[in-house]
């Protein structure tokens, strides 16, 4: 047996010395066995770590394991294999012979206005003014977005600033058959590679912030025509590269003098900005020749083309979508569509091209009748007026 003939002080645990007393073994003899485990017991403490070196061990240990986690999501070995299928490879080849069908003939001198004459729905879509002038303004007896209503000296502020606020030189359409594409924020563009088809165009039309940087592959990168509000607008200097115009729609007064305050570089007080939804840029790297303002009865008439589509009777407020497409019919000869259509029937699927938000997200708003657009939409590709060249209308 072991006799304990006293027991040694408990050290500070931090000085790496045992946690527990030592027992000194006593001058009476041991059976061997009996003490081959004593020794055995009392040797295995230099097998055991003190508290410091254990500590520092677990977080050693802690610290690999978190980064054989988490640096390879970030840094990623294969760059090529962090990318997904569908963005290598396009996701459908029917997609790219279509567009470059409507590319490769010549253009058609007033296509949209020869297949529109026969579209019941399209009556009054022709002729519609672009951009508001200083020359022809008028009584405006509706409020924005159908209207200016109650802005009109804002309106001439806004005018003011702008050194050319009618149609640019190179948009008129005399003597040059002009084609246009819309170019929608929809997720089918996701994967499509029609970037480099896009970019072939006369008029590319982008709407609020869909971005281009990053995403030319499949949604080109240059930007004729910018068609947004104050909140929509692009943050980033670089989204503004290779873009030949900025057209403003109106929803509100102070819309207008966010567009002065951006043109002449004088900045919104405080309290104005605070009536914006959602935060405002500042600066846009355009030079003032480059803004415009877009005629509401661009929005007023879509609406009410719109709404014969609708089961809900009232003043329509379309998407920017679908107005920028019967802007595009007044600017040019030949018009398609890439990246448009919600398809509700997928509600997993996704919404944009430059982002994973799905589908079912569209159910919250409530501001557009989107039923009653793409109604409106497909009878222009059926009637042959537009060409839609994503198909997923």
């Amino acid at each position: 047996m072991v006799m304990l003939n006293h027991l040694n002080r408990v050290e500070d645990p931090d000085d790496c010395s045992p946690l527990l007393p030592v027992a000194a073994e006593a001058a009476v003899p041991t059976p061997l066995t009996h003490r081959q485990q004593v020794v055995a017991k009392t040797d295995s403490r230099g097998f055991f770590l003190c508290r410091r070196e254990n500590l520092t061990f677990s977080v050693v240990m802690l610290i690999g394991c978190y980064s054989a986690i988490l640096i390879p999501a970030y840094f990623p070995l294969n760059k090529s294999s962090a990318l997904s299928d569908d963005y290598q490879h396009p996701t459908d080849l029917a997609m790219l012979n279509r567009s470059a069908s409507v590319l490769s003939g010549p253009c058609q001198p007033h296509w949209c206005l020869n297949h529109l004459k026969p579209l019941s729905s399209s009556a009054g879509l022709q002729d519609i003014p672009v951009f508001v002038q200083h020359d022809r303004t008028l009584p405006w007896d509706l409020s924005p977005p159908l209207g200016l209503q109650g802005s009109e000296e804002h309106l001439a502020l806004a005018l003011a600033s702008l050194p050319q606020p009618g149609l640019p030189p190179s948009l008129r359409s005399e003597g040059s058959c002009k084609r246009c594409v819309v170019v929608g924020n929809g997720g089918i563009l996701h994967g499509s590679h029609l970037g480099s088809h896009i970019d072939r165009y006369d008029i590319i039309i982008r709407l609020n912030n869909a971005p281009v940087s990053g995403f030319e592959r499949d949604a080109g990168s240059r930007t004729t025509i910018r068609l947004m509000y104050p909140e929509g607008a692009p943050h980033s200097a670089n989204e503004y590269k290779n873009t030949t115009m900025v057209a403003l729609v109106v929803f509100k007064s102070l819309d207008l003098d966010w567009l002065t305050s951006v043109i002449t570089k004088q900045p919104l007080s405080f309290w104005s900005k605070l009536w914006f939804w959602r935060e405002v840029v500042d600066d846009i790297p355009l030079r003032p020749e480059n803004f415009r303002i877009i005629h509401p009865e661009i929005i007023h008439k879509t609406g009410q083309v719109i709404q014969k589509y609708a089961l809900k009777k009232g003043n329509m407020v379309p998407t920017l979508g679908a107005s920028a497409v019967v802007m595009a019919l007044q600017l040019c000869d030949q018009v398609t569509l890439a990246g448009f259509g919600y398809d509700m029937g997928h509600p997993y699927a996704r919404l944009h091209y430059y982002e994973t938000i799905h589908m079912d997200a569209m159910k919250a708003q409530v501001v557009h009748d989107i039923s009653a657009e793409k109604l409106f939409l497909k009878d222009l590709v059926a009637a042959g007026a537009v060409t839609d060249i994503t198909g997923a209308l």
